[in-house]
């Protein structure tokens, strides 16, 4: 019998918590402004990676008000090794001129003035939304959208249906976290090419089990 929506994320949250009991955003950073930084870096390319280019870039420019003057070369130079690193140069500057020009250099606390930043799209906008102010949001990264594909979270391939239907299933104060509990199942189990179904804890609540992800059928 087919397991109903709310039982089978209530099961699947209890399973992650017990695998997972403290969890934290993958991206190092220590303020709001390295978050976003980081987080735009992010797109296309590893939190690992990301976290390797970071350090230095941060040390040259350790606020939006050094970002904002900088040459767009030298950033590039400094993050050559995340992908699309010539665009991100680019949207990195200017953002941090908008931070500066329109925020006192601080970075916004509201999602439609981060999302009018260069290179923020919503899922960048929750993940600092979540982690750096602990307002209530649910990044949808590409673990998380092939999870909740694969556990009949979510029938859809967009982002946004995708992110409403995860908030609709779990409980507001739960939304950050699941985010990061999914995106670790994914990395630890749950991989796209090689899901390691043998042995998984979310076997009996899964409707992909080592076959083709519903949506995809």
């Amino acid at each position: 019998m087919m397991m109903k929506p709310k039982l089978k994320a209530k099961n699947i949250l209890k399973i992650l918590k017990r695998r997972y009991p403290e969890v934290r955003c993958a991206l190092d950073h220590e303020n709001p402004f390295e978050l976003l930084v980081s987080t735009a870096l992010s797109a296309q390319c590893t939190d690992k990676q990301v976290n390797k280019v970071t350090p230095a870039l941060f040390e040259r420019y350790p606020s939006a008000m050094e970002l904002s003057s900088a040459r767009v070369a030298d950033v590039r130079r400094r993050i050559r090794a995340v992908g699309l690193f010539d665009t991100k140069s680019k949207n990195l500057v200017a953002m941090a001129k908008l931070l500066v020009k329109d925020h006192g250099a601080e970075v916004p606390r509201d999602r439609e003035s981060l999302e009018k930043l260069p290179g923020v799209g919503r899922k960048t906008a929750n993940v600092v939304l979540s982690n750096a102010f602990d307002f209530p949001a649910l990044a949808v990264d590409t673990h998380v959208k092939r999870l909740s594909g694969r556990l009949g979270l979510s029938g859809s391939e967009n982002v946004d249906k995708i992110e409403k239907a995860l908030c609709e299933l779990f409980p507001k104060e739960e939304w950050r976290d699941i985010s990061h509990r999914l995106i670790q199942f994914g990395r630890d189990v749950c991989d796209a090419r090689k899901p390691r179904c043998d042995g998984c804890e979310l076997y009996e609540c899964c409707d992909y089990r080592g076959g083709e992800s519903p949506r995809a059928r």
